[in-house]
């Protein structure tokens, strides 16, 4: 079984992939939450799936590509942090932002994703 630090490298690189919302969604447990700290946490593997449909989309005002470029990474246990710039390509433009990630894994799978980032940040890029 792939250790924690692992899982979360290869659900990092797997956005700047392209992967579908679903197969995304597919590291987290069933009843996994996630959490943009500056927003309402979401519950659920499928309600993760659709937030992730809903967020990268093609066409305005869409994100058509994220990548996560890993700064720093560190594992305790279950526990993975990330130091990571996000790179957010939209059709006119691209632009990154800072991010702080905490991953909490069980079984292999990440059952908690809280993210910590300037929203005024993000949303006056996005435009």
């Amino acid at each position: 079984m792939e250790s924690p630090l692992e899982v979360v490298r290869r659900f990092c690189a797997a956005w700047g992939d392209g992967m579908a919302a679903e197969d995304l969604a597919a590291f987290f447990t069933d009843d996994a939450i996630y959490h943009n700290i500056p927003m309402e946490p979401i519950a659920g593997r499928a309600a993760i799936a659709n937030f992730f449909a809903t967020f990268i989309r093609p066409g305005p005002p869409g994100i058509e590509r994220i990548e996560f470029r890993i700064v720093n990474i560190s594992a305790d246990g279950p526990v993975v942090m990330t130091e990571r710039v996000d790179v957010f390509t939209l059709p006119d433009r691209t632009f990154d932002i800072p991010v702080m990630g905490i991953f909490e894994l069980s079984d292999g799978q990440i059952s908690a994703w809280r993210d910590y980032f300037d929203l005024n940040q993000f949303t006056s890029r996005m435009g």
